[in-house]
């Protein structure tokens, strides 16, 4: 089974430890999050912590096939909700005949290094692009999630590792069998 996500350990130790020093550093992002009865915030904004641009090369890693990956609070209820695109390939009603075609140079996704980017303006200007992509929104289970830290010297580096964990943990089983698919 396809990984979608996986904290980057590695990069981690060789830095000494950079996403600790990262929270301790920005610390005062998580002050709305701090004594929060609920860890929606907390964990939202660790997870902002750990990807590009916040910190690069990122703590939490990704699927080439993973565009982008957030986290929200709800605003119906207040519970956790991913936020993942992904690129995908087109659907079969496009692919099971060329007939839209018509010799036009149509192009799909680029990539560079493995990774899926999306056309320069200059791209742009030479040919049409079409590029599918899925976005998946889901809820995501608070039961496993810390709870958030009273305030900033109430242990915030672990709790946003644990956080990571948890999130790359529900995420993994939510994208990993699509990311199977194609």
């Amino acid at each position: 089974m396809a990984k979608a996500f996986w904290i980057d350990q590695e990069l981690d130790r060789d830095r000494d430890g950079r996403y600790g020093a990262h929270v301790r550093k920005h610390v005062e992002e998580f002050a709305d999050s701090f004594g929060d009865i609920a860890p929606v915030t907390f964990a939202c904004i660790a997870w902002r912590m750990a990807v590009p641009p916040s910190i690069s090369p990122g703590h939490v890693r990704w699927d080439r096939r993973v565009l982008e990956a957030g986290c929200v609070r709800n605003t119906w209820d207040g519970t956790l909700t991913a936020e993942v695109r992904m690129a995908s390939p087109l659907p079969e009603q496009l692919t099971s005949s060329r007939e839209w075609w018509r010799d036009r140079g149509w192009r799909g996704w680029q990539e560079i290094f493995g990774q899926y980017v999306e056309p320069t303006q200059e791209d742009l200007t030479r040919g049409p692009f079409m590029r599918a992509s899925l976005l998946v929104q889901a809820p995501i289970p608070l039961e496993e999630l810390p709870p958030a830290p009273q305030g900033p010297h109430d242990g915030v580096e672990e709790a946003a590792h644990r956080a990571l964990a948890v999130l790359v943990k529900e995420l993994n089983a939510l994208l990993a069998p699509v990311l199977d698919r194609f």
